[in-house]
C-alpha cells in the first residue's frame, strides 16, 4: 500500500501530521475523519529515490506545455479529493505535489495562491484560457452558487473526457489518407528520381517510337531531378500562403464550409459539430449557466464558423426574447427532427435532458460515420496508389518489351 502525508485538526484545535499507509488518498481521508478529526491534506509520500543523471535529464526537459488530458487529469483529481472532504487549498496543494508536468504544476500553485488570497476558483481559472474554456469556468461557477462542487467536477472530467475521445477518433480517421497520400507522393518520387534515370540510356534517342507515358514521365523525371530545390521552395511557399490563408477569417469561413461540402467526409463533420454543439449546451444548462451565456460559449467552441454564426443567430434571437428553435427552422446545419426536439425540450422544460439524448444519439452517428470513411478511403487509397504505380512501371516495361521483340 502506498504512504499517505495528512495533516489534521483535533476536537482541541491542534494540528498534526503523518503518514498512513491506505490504498488512495480518498481511503486515507475516510480513515482520518473516522477517528473524529478535521483532515486538512491528504498527500501521497514520495519515496526517497535519487533520480540517476538520464531521468533527471529527462525530468528537466519536460517543459511542454499542458494539454487537455493534463486538464482531465486535474480534474479527476481534484473531483476525489473534494468529495472526500478535503478543502480546495489541500487539494491544490496535494495535486500539485503529485504532478510531474512542471508548467501545469505552476499553473496549479497560482491557482492555489489565487485561492488562498480570497478569490473564487472560477476567478482563478479565468487568468488560464487556453486551459480551462469558457464552458469549464462558467459550470464550474454554477456550482460554487448551487454547492454542487464536486458533482459538477465529476461532470466537467466526463465531458472533457469524451471530447478528447471525440478529437482522437476524427484525428485517427484524417491522418490515415493523409498517411497513405504521402507514402503515394514518395513511391513516385522515388521511382521518377532513382529508378526512371536508369533507363535514359536505354530510351535516348528513340523518343519519337516510345509511348507518349513514357515521354512524359522522362520529361517529368528530368524537371524533378534539374529543378528539385525550386519546386521544393514552391511547394513550401505554397503551404505556408495556404496557412497564412487559413488563419484569416475569409480563409477558416472557406475551410470550414469544405469540410461541410466533401462528398466523403462531410457527413463525419456534421455530426462532429452537431454532437460538440448540443453537448456542450446541455452541459450548461443542466449546471445552471445563464441562456445567454449558454449560447455564447456554444458558439465559441462549436468547431466550425458555420456553426459558430449559426449559434449567434439564435443568441441575437433569444436576447429580443424569442424562443431557440426559432431561428434554427431557417438553417440547413440541423436537421428538421433535431430543431423539433429542441422545440419540444424547450415547451416541455427539459431542455438539458433532451440535448444531452440529441448529443448522444449524434455522438454514435459520428462514430459510425469515421468507420465507413474509414472502411470507404482505404481502398480507394490502395487503388490510386496502386494505378499511380502500375502506370510508372508499364511506362517503362513496355517499351523495353517493344524493343526485345524487334530485336528478336
Amino acid at each position: 500500500m502506498p504512504n499517505y502525508k495528512y495533516q489534521v485538526k483535533g476536537s482541541d484545535g491542534k494540528i498534526r501530521t503523518g503518514v498512513l499507509s491506505a490504498d488512495s488518498a480518498t481511503s486515507a481521508a475516510t480513515v482520518l475523519r473516522n477517528q473524529g478529526v478535521h483532515v486538512m491534506s491528504v498527500d501521497q509520500a514520495k519515496e526517497g529515490v535519487a533520480q540517476s543523471g538520464l531521468l533527471a535529464s529527462l525530468s528537466s526537459m519536460n517543459t511542454k506545455k499542458p494539454t487537455q488530458k493534463n486538464v482531465l487529469d486535474f480534474t479527476t483529481q481534484l473531483a476525489v479529493m473534494i468529495r472526500a472532504g478535503i478543502n480546495l487549498r489541500s487539494a491544490l496543494d496535494g495535486i500539485a505535489d503529485q504532478t510531474d508536468h512542471k508548467a501545469f504544476k505552476k499553473v496549479i500553485m497560482e491557482l492555489k495562491s489565487d485561492v488562498e488570497s480570497g478569490k473564487q476558483f472560477s476567478e482563478a481559472l479565468v487568468k488560464h484560457p487556453k486551459l480551462f474554456s469558457p464552458l469549464y469556468i462558467n459550470m464550474v461557477r454554477a456550482s460554487e452558487m448551487s454547492g454542487s462542487f464536486s458533482e459538477m467536477l465529476e461532470r466537467i472530467a466526463g465531458y472533457i473526457a469524451q471530447q478528447i475521445e471525440t478529437r482522437k477518433m476524427v484525428i485517427g480517421a484524417s491522418i490515415y489518407p493523409a498517411i497513405i497520400g504521402g507514402m503515394a507522393v514518395a513511391v513516385t518520387v522515388f521511382l521518377l528520381t532513382f529508378v526512371l534515370p536508369k533507363f535514359y540510356t536505354v530510351f535516348e534517342g528513340k523518343e519519337d517510337v516510345l509511348p507518349w507515358a513514357t515521354n512524359f514521365l522522362m520529361m517529368l523525371s528530368q524537371t524533378l531531378i534539374a529543378h528539385w530545390p525550386f519546386i521544393l521552395g514552391g511547394l513550401a511557399v505554397c503551404g505556408g500562403a495556404f496557412f497564412g490563408f487559413s488563419k484569416t477569417e475569409i480563409g477558416a469561413f472557406w475551410i470550414d464550409r469544405t469540410k461541410l461540402t466533401i462528398p466523403v467526409m462531410r457527413g463525419m463533420f456534421r455530426s462532429l459539430y452537431i454532437t460538440r454543439s448540443l453537448q456542450t449546451m446541455g452541459q450548461l444548462i443542466n449546471a445552471g449557466v445563464p441562456m445567454l451565456d449558454t449560447l455564447s460559449i456554444t458558439g465559441d467552441i462549436s468547431g466550425n464558423k458555420l456553426f459558430e454564426g449559426m449559434w449567434r443567430k439564435v443568441y441575437g434571437s433569444v436576447k429580443q426574447g424569442r424562443k431557440i428553435a426559432e431561428p434554427l427552422h431557417s438553417t440547413s446545419l440541423l436537421p428538421k427532427s433535431v430543431v423539433q426536439m429542441i422545440g419540444a425540450g424547450e415547451e416541455s422544460g427539459k431542455l438539458g435532458e433532451v440535448l444531452d439524448e440529441i448529443s448522444v444519439y449524434y455522438a454514435k452517428q459520428l462514430k459510425d460515420h469515421i468507420k465507413a470513411v474509414t472502411g470507404m478511403i482505404e481502398p480507394v487509397m490502395i487503388i490510386i496508389m496502386g494505378s499511380i504505380v502500375g502506370f510508372i512501371a508499364m511506362a517503362i516495361i513496355l517499351p523495353i518489351f517493344k524493343m526485345s521483340q524487334i530485336v528478336s
